[in-house]
């Protein structure tokens, strides 16, 4: 049976639809207790004393520890993955101990036998604070004067960064028949997954190895940041496991002090040690996302070609550096700005910058999403300016498929691509032309209609780890994978990838079923436990299909070809003589004379009979490095209707046409590429973290961040090209972000589209029905009346 291709139910949804899933909260240890922080109030304050007698002889309080406690244990501050050459990183403490520098910051731990206990003792802690001045906003923290948040770092600036070759973009822009500029916000955001985070820590002092149990998409890396670079213990004597995780979005690639401080608090009191988070915690530490305030200019000749881009950037990073921060704003930002067009000179300069907020890290796109926005922004502009449909605009600057592979001014090379394809099709699938005709006569009766274009591009599987580690990576970009086969032919696939909602466990084993010929139900896919899985690299940036399951690739390879040759003696031919059909390896030309994979795998199993000098068993390991990162592309068009009497927006279709490579599984891709388009429209209507002047998070609840319900989203049409991809062995690419990547300027422009009889021509995200509402005043208060 191929399975390839087809769109299989998902294997782990039975444990997921009935409950019986196994998430960090569900796990309890014999001897368990809780524990509960105490966090600052304050964005920015001197921590003068921490006073604990009175939470210490609550009921139930074993342990309550602060800074000074994990400064004697001699806990490090938390690492910072990704290095640039202006890079200024200040410590960042597990427990603050002389000052904090966010709401939300961790002062001091409560352990106790129940959570109860431990949040009511928590709330016993006094901690005597020195208010000192702050900064939330962005441009006031780089303002002269602004109040400094950490002296490693004057000016408040983190790092600057620069791509492309601005000398050549000046001269782009000074023979340029038009240029289009646009002052941009791409608001702050804040990751939701249904289980907020979680950890599990247990100590065994006779062996001194811990283990904890922890919400993460990448185990092996929280293995190694709290073990060698946080605890300072060797990396063998820590096991993480991820079990089923409810959603990451990015948000849990990170180590985060909360897991240090239970495997800390576990050494100190003798048990295991749990902490799950209230909603109101995730609002305050999980990594939040975008924060940009960006200045972009396009340059054009008289034939509406592009002949350059110039992007300056301020990036809010937060209180501190989180783990892959730098990359975020830069190299996965800056290297994307030629998107989908043939833009002959880019130049891009990016600021970070340091402010009293939580830290901000990877959010689904990571980088790219703000790229594809900036570009499609400009061009629906460039379209009104040249007095063009944004279709035909697009259409004349798009790279041609016979241009590939395609080097961008900033700093990639395109594996491949067909964007004239995907373009024709979503405008098929909308009936684009069409609807400019119902939009004209609508607007004659005083119904405005939008409908927006976003053509992005993603840069996802990145690699290779030679040249990520030369632009800063601290971390290798490859994957591994375990392929071990039982004497009854039944397979284990261990994988360095892991899931949180995508359906590894189906999409995996329908590759591996299809390469060794037996049925999907004979693969177990395992991963999550450093306990068991090789070293690996664990999922994020669309790379478990393209990298991870790549590695699985090369295993199951290397196992058929020990197979091949087991086969091959047992029958007395050569192994060139042998072919491989549906699980039964054939000797051509010679009917009915076969063994079986299952045969074949007892043999290897049994050792009587091998050939000469071969090792009993059947298993292989592979590490799989791209040559290159893979580029999913497509075409996404949103149509909307904006009700001027209340600013309210109504998103009347999607369209998404999307290119991922050939498709593993289409129920899966579409269900990826669906959420992903949520999570867009989220960003462009509804999201926004938002600070007060004084750093205190205002949005800490769902009463106040507004999320997308199902009343927001319209069904969503799919289309698809297949573009394969030459630098990995399956042609794939990823697709867990491309949704994410595209939908927000989508909606954005269609908006704008609407808006243009109003004379509205930007609006920074979200686009309330109060800010539509007050900008339709502003422009044309006597008309809006």
């Amino acid at each position: 049976m191929a399975y390839i291709g087809q769109a299989v139910k998902r294997k782990e949804d039975y444990r997921f639809l009935t409950g019986r899933g196994s998430y960090t909260d569900d796990f309890t240890l014999p001897g368990m207790v809780h524990a509960a922080f105490v966090r600052s109030p304050y964005a920015h304050a001197r921590i003068r004393a921490v006073r604990t007698e009175a939470a210490s002889k609550a009921p139930g309080v074993l342990a309550v520890l602060t800074g000074e406690d994990f400064a004697k244990e001699g806990v490090r501050p938390m690492p910072v993955g990704w290095l640039l050459p202006t890079l200024k990183i200040p410590p960042r403490p597990v427990v603050a101990k002389d000052e904090v520098h966010h709401v939300g910051e961790i002062v001091a731990v409560v352990v106790a036998e129940t959570r109860a206990q431990a949040e009511d003792a928590a709330l016993l802690v006094e901690v005597e604070y020195e208010p000192l001045p702050g900064v939330a906003d962005l441009r006031k923290a780089v303002a002269p004067g602004a109040p400094e948040i950490h002296p490693e770092a004057p000016g408040n600036v983190a790092f600057t960064w620069e791509i492309g070759d601005e000398k050549a973009v000046e001269e782009a822009f000074a023979k340029a028949h038009k240029v289009v500029r646009l002052s941009l916000r791409q608001q702050r955001l804040i990751p939701n997954a249904i289980e907020p985070r979680a950890s599990l820590a247990a100590y065994n002092p006779g062996t001194g190895e811990y283990t904890l149990y922890t919400t993460s998409q990448n185990p092996h890396v929280h293995r190694l940041m709290h073990a060698a670079f946080i605890l300072g213990i060797p990396e063998h004597k820590l096991r993480v496991v991820s079990p089923d995780v409810g959603g990451g979005f990015g948000s849990k690639i990170f180590p985060y002090p909360e897991e240090a401080a239970v495997l800390v608090a576990a050494r100190r009191v003798g048990r295991p040690v749990k902490w799950t988070a209230r909603r109101t915690e995730s609002f305050l530490m999980d990594a939040h996302g975008r924060d940009h305030e960006t200045e972009a200019e396009m340059a054009f000749d008289a034939e509406g070609r592009i002949l350059g881009l110039r992007v300056r950037t301020l990036a809010n990073m937060g209180a501190y550096l989180s783990l892959f921060a730098p990359a975020i704003p830069t190299y996965l930002y800056g290297t994307l700005l030629s998107g989908q067009y043939r833009i002959p000179a880019i130049y891009c300069h990016v600021t970070g910058v340091f402010t009293n907020t939580t830290p901000v890290d990877a959010y689904r796109g990571a980088g790219r999403p703000e790229a594809s926005y900036i570009l499609e922004r400009l061009m629906d502009l460039a379209a009104e300016e040249f007095g063009v449909d944004p279709a035909d605009l697009r259409r004349k600057n798009f790279i041609p498929k016979d241009a590939f592979p395609y080097a961008t001014p900033v700093a990639l090379v395109y594996d491949s691509g067909n964007y004239e394809e995907a373009f024709q099709k979503a405008l098929e699938l909308a009936d684009y032309w069409n609807f400019r005709k119902e939009q004209a006569e609508l607007r004659a009766k005083g119904r405005y209609l939008g409908i927006g274009l976003a053509c992005y591009i993603e840069a996802c599987g990145i690699a290779p780890s030679k040249v990520v580690g030369q632009l800063g990576a601290q971390a290798g970009l490859w994957e591994s994978a375990l392929v071990r086969v039982a004497p009854t032919g039944k397979v284990e696939v261990y994988t360095g990838s892991h899931s949180h909602g995508q359906g590894h466990e189906t999409a995996f084993s329908q590759v591996v079923a299809d390469l060794l010929g037996v049925s999907l139900e004979d693969v177990e896919i395992i991963h999550g436990d450093t306990g068991r899985i090789p070293f690996g690299m664990g999922t994020y940036g669309s790379r478990s299909a393209p990298v991870g399951l790549s590695a699985v690739v090369r295993a199951v390879e290397k196992v058929l070809e020990k197979a091949r040759r087991i086969a091959a003696h047992l029958l007395e031919v050569a192994p060139e003589d042998l072919e491989y059909r549906e699980g039964r390896f054939e000797v051509k030309g010679v009917p009915g004379k076969a063994k079986s994979f299952q045969e074949v795998a007892l043999q290897a199993y049994l050792a009587h009979n091998l050939p000469e000098g071969m090792e009993p068993g059947l298993e292989a390991n592979a590490f799989f490095d791209p040559s290159n990162f893979v580029f999913p592309f497509g075409t996404h068009v949103a149509v909307v209707e904006v009700f001027p009497e209340t600013g309210e927006v109504k998103l009347l279709r999607y369209v998404a046409v999307d290119d991922c490579g050939p498709q593993i599984n289409p129920l899966l891709v579409k269900g990826q590429v669906e959420g992903g388009v949520v999570q867009g429209i989220g960003q462009a209507l509804l999201e926004e973290g938002v600070y007060d002047e004084n750093g205190q998070l205002l949005t800490t609840s769902y009463m106040e961040y507004a999320m997308p319900r199902a009343v927001h989203i319209p069904r969503i049409e799919h289309g698809y090209t297949v573009t394969p991809s030459p630098v990995n062995p399956l042609g794939v690419k990823g697709i867990g972000e491309a949704g994410t990547i595209a939908s927000a300027q989508a909606v954005v422009n269609a908006v704008m589209d609407a808006l243009k009889p109003f004379g509205v021509r930007h609006l920074d995200m979200p686009l309330t029905p109060e800010k539509i509402w007050r900008a339709i005043r502003e422009r044309t208060p006597v008309a809006a009346d």
